[in-house]
């Protein structure tokens, strides 16, 4: 059996100019994010150190970053963007993030979900 750690931020609650009309995007939209991760290590023997894991303080910080860095016209844009900051900032093998937005008046949301990893170097085959 495979047991994967998961460490999760729910409801990140972001301001973004993001749409697909330049109306849309002239005015910043309330979006949220949900942010499910693993560490490349497990999460036992962590001597209860903020060092030893992934501090999810300095994702959302990363994640409020990237959605403030610029305006996109779509969310799948923005979700591809976070994973891949995610991965390549922390020491992840695995992201799934969730966008989703409040614009559609018969909805409660609209929304996109990614799953994205990245491939660790074996030993083996890693250079010195």
């Amino acid at each position: 059996m495979n047991v994967s750690d998961l460490i999760f931020i729910e409801g990140l609650t972001l301001w973004a100019h993001i749409g697909v009309t330049s109306q849309e995007r002239a005015v910043e939209q309330r979006i949220e994010l949900d942010i499910q991760l693993t560490p490349r290590f497990p999460l036992t023997g962590l001597g209860d150190e903020l060092s030893n894991t992934v501090d999810y303080t300095a994702v959302a910080a990363e994640v409020g970053r990237i959605v403030a860095a610029r305006q996109r016209a779509l969310i799948e844009t923005l979700a591809e963007e976070v994973a891949q900051g995610i991965l390549d900032r922390f020491a992840v093998t695995w992201v799934a993030v969730s966008v989703r937005k409040f614009i559609l008046a018969q909805t409660r949301s609209v929304g996109i979900r990614i799953e994205r990893s990245k491939a660790l170097a074996s030993p083996a085959s890693s250079t010195l």
